[in-house]
């Protein structure tokens, strides 16, 4: 089992910045792959971003190019994802994933955190 907390959201002006964390418990977290996903109001679940075990691969929602950079701290068992540039339609709830290999759709992940918000105003 993978325990999962994030923190780190709240309100923001647009084009402002964010940086949500995630820290693993329980089993090895550097075993893992992770990755961010949100849901907005009304809204499915969608991918924003992922990242392999040993960093060297990391993938992006084309929403959040160039403004998101997720990254992760195996010694700290923390993941990160840094958000600049913000947008109203970033709004959501932010929820942080564990799972055994990198993927965009949220059933290839095991472990799920509660989620934090993150209030993007215009």
């Amino acid at each position: 089992q993978v325990q999962l907390v994030e923190s780190g959201g709240g309100l923001v002006q647009a084009g402002g910045s964010l940086r949500l964390s995630c820290v693993a418990s329980g089993r090895t977290f550097s075993y893992y792959a992770m990755s961010w996903f949100r849901q907005a109001p009304g809204k499915e679940r969608e991918f924003v971003a992922a990242i392999s075990w040993m960093r060297s691969m990391t993938d992006y929602a084309d929403s959040v190019k160039g403004r998101f950079t997720i990254s992760r701290d195996n010694a700290l068992n923390t993941m990160y994802l840094q958000m600049n540039s913000l947008k109203p339609e970033d709004t959501a709830v932010y929820y942080c994933a564990a799972g055994r290999s990198i993927a965009t759709m949220s059933a290839q992940y095991a472990y799920w955190g509660q989620g934090t918000q993150v209030t993007v105003s215009s």
